[in-house]
């Protein structure tokens, strides 16, 4: 437990101040501006198609006259997308606020809609007991390695996915995993990969964009360090969007000011074949 009061925020209540203030960034990729979203209440039965069994599903095959053709189909599941409630809250002493030669507050509620990206992306990558992530694919490869990746790997891992999802593909890999990767040499001592670093952001490799995040596992024995696919194979219900309000009233009494959000989502991976995964 922390709160913002006078004696551990005197950094910020000197008599003068420069007008900036430095903090720690994370590397977040877009996974949830690309995943499918919906809003929706209740529970959303997001339908899937696919083969009945083993041995069943929509069959075409040569056939003869006056024969009757056997009939066989695939059936419909669905998955499930109901809502898990999350939340923050911060309290901000009054006289931090009073003395503070920048606008405390709205630093603070611009910290919490950062913390709560981060949050967010980390779940929809990783999932948790509650909301499932990309990473819970059931497409996946395994390295030859505990703690390297090849190109050849790369390059079957992107033909893992059909082409018809590699027009949006991209990659998400952590920052230490790309430059791993970007120091892939040949027997000649050259870069294996130098025409697909154009230099440009978003990165590119195999001709597809690559978004670091600080939330993708790093290429440790059993870790899934690389996604590749069409983010859309993910789908994240927004029961409720994120609300971040500001209470003037309810801590009065403690002399503070809080900062409370909420929101409440859920997510799960509605088509595997769009996403792949390298696992150590």
């Amino acid at each position: 437990e922390q709160n913002l009061t006078m004696g551990n925020n005197g950094a910020v209540i000197p008599t003068t101040i420069a007008n900036r203030i430095i903090k720690a960034v994370k590397d977040i990729c877009p996974i949830f501006e690309k995943a499918t979203l919906y809003h929706v209440n209740g529970t959303l039965k997001v339908p899937v198609w696919g083969p009945a069994n083993s041995t069943h599903n929509i069959t075409v095959s040569y056939q003869e006259e006056f024969t009757d053709i056997t009939a066989d189909s695939g059936k419909f599941t669905s998955v499930d997308l109901s809502g898990y409630l999350a939340g923050a809250l911060t309290l901000i002493g009054k006289s931090v606020i009073n003395n503070a030669q920048i606008d405390v507050v709205g630093f603070i509620v611009m910290e919490m809609a950062r913390e709560i990206a981060a949050f967010l992306e980390g779940e929809l990558l990783n999932g948790s007991t509650k909301a499932q992530g990309a990473l819970s694919t059931t497409n996946t490869l395994t390295a030859a390695a505990s703690a390297a990746i090849t190109a050849d790997e790369l390059i079957s891992l992107q033909a893992n996915v059909k082409q018809v999802f590699q027009k949006n593909a991209c990659w998400i890999m952590h920052p230490d995993t790309f430059t791993a990767l970007k120091k892939l040499k040949d027997g000649n001592n050259r870069y294996l990969l130098q025409d697909d670093f154009t230099g440009t952001i978003p990165y590119r490799i195999l001709g597809k964009p690559v978004y670091l995040s600080d939330n993708m596992p790093k290429m440790e024995a059993g870790k899934k360090a690389v996604l590749y696919g069409d983010l859309t194979g993910l789908s994240v219900n927004m029961r409720e969007n994120v609300q971040i309000q500001i209470l003037l009233e309810k801590y009065a009494t403690q002399h503070a000011v809080g900062i409370v959000a909420w929101f409440e989502f859920d997510s799960k991976v509605t088509d595997s074949q769009k996403l792949v995964t390298l696992t150590m």
